[in-house]
């Protein structure tokens, strides 16, 4: 039996309403009863209706990030290639199209490296993390308020990134850390 395996009993939905709405968000109060008898009101972000895709695009020994604004942090945040997944699309043709938004480029090489939960406690919001390679030019025009500023990174820099107390987003650390295990790997 894998240690993620539980045969712990899951609590009993009682009833889920929203609690809050807005353009964006939505929050659900979930009312819960626990095998104990215990009972609680959970809250949580509306499970998403539509994953997203991270990409993390490598040409020339280099990773390709974006520098974009963050709302969250109030300043301009390195991060990676990423965003939603739209009806009738595929995690990978949407990691093309949004590294064609973001930075120009295609690829021909999607890899999948793994599926990340940023708030597993709060929501539920699958973000797949690809890596793009054999790249060739091809734009498509986003829906970003301003250009994004691509910025290239050694791949033999990764770990002074990771190290940097500024870098702090822990879904780009995460994928981060999954391409460095990838080329170990390879």
């Amino acid at each position: 039996m894998s240690i993620l395996h539980s045969t712990q009993i899951r609590p009993e939905i009682l009833a889920v309403r929203t609690a809050a709405k807005t353009a964006v968000f939505e929050v659900q109060s979930v009312d819960l009863r626990f095998s104990n008898g215990v009972e609680r009101t959970y809250e949580r972000l509306t499970p998403a209706r539509r994953p997203s895709v991270m990409v993390l695009p490598i040409m020339d020994d280099c990773l390709t990030l974006i520098r974009e604004y963050a709302v969250g942090t109030e300043r301009h945040e390195l991060t990676c290639i990423k965003g939603l997944i739209d009806a009738n699309e595929t995690p990978e043709q949407a990691a093309n199209r949004e590294l064609q938004e973001e930075i120009g480029m295609g690829a021909h090489t999607i890899t999948p490296l793994r599926v990340l939960y940023s708030s597993p406690s709060h929501m539920y919001s699958p973000m797949h993390v690809f890596i793009a390679q054999d790249l060739y030019p091809s734009k498509r025009q986003g829906d970003e308020p301003e250009p994004l500023i691509p910025v290239s990174i050694p791949l033999t820099q990764l770990n002074d990134l990771i190290d940097d107390a500024e870098f702090g987003d822990a879904r780009v650390l995460s994928a981060l850390m999954l391409l460095q295990r990838y080329f170990q790997a390879a």
